[in-house]
């Protein structure tokens, strides 16, 4: 199997706090993820001033404020941005920022990350979907909240527009996510019927989905984490931390080198248990020379280093053709 890419999405758990950001980056790092994502956003070109927030938002944060009010204390500024890409670069894991708006979209667009990862928010965003497009760069899609109807228009929209690579993730937009509503199985519907790469972006509690769905076959993994789950602030609760986010990551990487070619047959590391482990027939009492081998004078035991028991008709009425003390390895 190959590399999975796996994001760990700081998004906004760093409170606004440049400093904080920059620990994220060393966690993600030492977690040993491949891509760090952080969210970038005009906070009054994102939300009307009449937008509620969400009600795990809500719940997380109070419902005094507006989402407006929140979003303000959460965002960095370009030149954050830029530092944070400088130092990702420095600390070799890759940076990523979603763009939540036109003006972020077209600065992003300088840092020259590896792909565009596009929210469940904006898949119906036509303006937006275009401008990804236009770029020409790879695409990293998120599917929450959607139907295959939706996915299809949003690929349609790319493709015409310029992208070509284009991978899916599996999503649902809830914080957290019930496991009973994962529906885990639909990534891989998602791939059926759009013919893209897929992969999967977790909201659940825990490490469980995410490394299920690398058995299912998902090429990409996304899963926010914070330094603090009691932290103030709209995400932390649902996100990992970061000695979780690490062994997420250190059981995907076991998972993908377990999943192999597909091809059965003798491991390398099993070859010298065969011996031992299967049997041979053997004599179950002394035999003479020239008696003949019957079901009363053999038998079947470990090692397996003679005749197979696959052969046992073969062995039955045939002629000793030496004597064969109890338990010796029958020859013929």
């Amino acid at each position: 199997m190959s590399h999975v890419c796996i994001i760990a999405e700081a998004g906004v758990n760093h409170n606004g706090s440049f400093d904080l950001a920059v620990k994220m980056v060393d966690a993600a790092k030492t977690a040993g993820v491949d891509y760090v994502k952080f969210q970038t956003f005009v906070p009054e070109k994102l939300v009307s001033k009449y937008a509620e927030k969400a009600e795990y938002q809500k719940q997380t944060t109070g419902e005094e404020e507006s989402q407006l009010s929140m979003l303000r204390k959460l965002s960095l500024t370009q030149s954050d941005f830029v530092k944070l890409k400088e130092y990702c670069d420095t600390q070799q894991i890759g940076f990523i920022s979603t763009p939540f708006d036109f003006e972020s979209l077209d600065f992003l667009e300088t840092l020259d990350m590896d792909f565009w990862k596009v929210p469940s928010g904006e898949i119906t965003n036509l303006p937006y979907l275009e401008k990804i497009a236009m770029t020409g760069r790879k695409v990293v899609m998120s599917t929450g909240m959607c139907d295959i109807d939706e996915i299809n228009a949003a690929i349609d929209v790319l493709e015409k527009n310029g992208t070509k690579d284009i991978v899916l993730l599996h999503c649902n937009t809830q914080y957290p996510t019930p496991f009973s509503d994962v529906n885990l199985s639909a990534m891989n519907t998602i791939k059926e019927k759009t013919g893209k790469s897929v992969g999967y972006s977790d909201h659940t509690l825990g490490i469980e989905v995410p490394i299920a769905a690398v058995a299912l076959g998902a090429t990409v993994i996304e899963k926010h984490f914070t330094l603090n789950k009691n932290m103030e602030g709209p995400d932390h609760r649902a996100s990992l931390n970061p000695d979780e986010l690490k062994s997420m990551v250190n059981a995907i990487r076991n998972i993908e080198n377990s999943i192999g070619d597909g091809i059965k047959a003798t491991s390398d590391s099993e070859k010298a248990n065969k011996s031992v482990a299967r049997k041979s027939i053997v004599a179950s009492r002394d035999i003479v020379e020239g008696e003949v081998l019957t079901v009363e004078n053999i038998t079947v035991k470990r090692p397996g280093t003679g005749i197979s028991p696959m052969r046992w008709h073969d062995v039955v009425g045939k002629k000793a053709i030496k004597s064969f003390k109890e338990d010796e390895l029958i020859e013929i």
